[in-house]
């Protein structure tokens, strides 16, 4: 397993947020991204989570509730990956699928976009 400090992942999940166009970016709102060393219980393998109400189905009574959230499962990346260029890269993917979902962009189109 490739073993990367604490700061040097979060510094890839930077770049990896800062990769996304701004113009993008200024449509997400009420939204917050959370490093966790590990994913949910059973779910060894989920490299990161989207837990919200997606951008496409939020209606005008969208008020008063708590942000959603974006979760990077540091362990699984670092366990999948064997450099940190392939890490770096694994993380952009995977901040780049989670921040779809908000959008209301479905893994199987994330795929198609090479976002899987």
């Amino acid at each position: 397993m490739l073993d990367i400090s604490a700061e040097e992942f979060e510094r890839y999940v930077d770049e990896a947020v800062e990769s996304v166009p701004a113009a993008l970016l200024d449509l997400v709102e009420n939204c917050i991204l959370v490093i966790e060393d590990e994913p949910p219980l059973g779910e060894p393998h989920l490299l990161g989570l989207y837990q919200g109400v997606p951008l496409d189905r939020r209606g005008i009574d969208y008020s008063g509730v708590l942000p959603d959230r974006i979760l990077i499962f540091r362990t699984p990346l670092m366990r999948m990956c064997r450099t940190p260029a392939e890490l770096r890269e694994q993380v952009r993917v995977t901040v780049v699928h989670e921040i779809g979902h908000f959008f209301g962009i479905d893994d199987a189109r994330l795929h198609e976009l090479g976002y899987a």
